[in-house]
């Protein structure tokens, strides 16, 4: 693929976003319009506050996931890799995948 190629792609790929982005816009203004049609200015600060609590709920949860993930699976395999250079013939970077699947399979089973 050419230069010219991926740029057309690229302007096409951010057309598409700013139609949907547009489209997402108009969804969250018909939604404001129907609350406050609905419930009144009480009613759309209620719907603010429930956003911004599941926000704040649903990052949590990713950010426990994320360093659950550096703790048990990451820390460990890269350990175990590490050590396991020293002591069979492989290096770091062919024994880390191995590594990793192993944490990973203890993990399922753990629970």
């Amino acid at each position: 693929m050419s230069n010219g190629d991926l740029l057309t792609q690229a302007r096409q790929l951010a057309e598409g976003a700013a139609k949907k982005a547009d489209e997402f816009s108009g969804v969250l203004g018909s939604a404001q319009g129907f609350i406050l049609e609905q419930f009144g200015q009480n009613g759309l600060y209620a719907a603010y506050i429930l956003v911004a609590a599941l926000s704040v709920f649903i990052l949590s949860k990713l950010v426990k996931i994320t360093f659950a993930t550096v703790k048990y699976l990451v820390i460990p395999s890269m350990a175990l890799a590490f050590l396991g250079s020293f002591f069979v013939p492989y290096s770091f970077p062919t024994l880390l995948p191995v590594t990793v699947t192993v944490c990973s399979v203890f993990l399922l089973f753990k629970g």
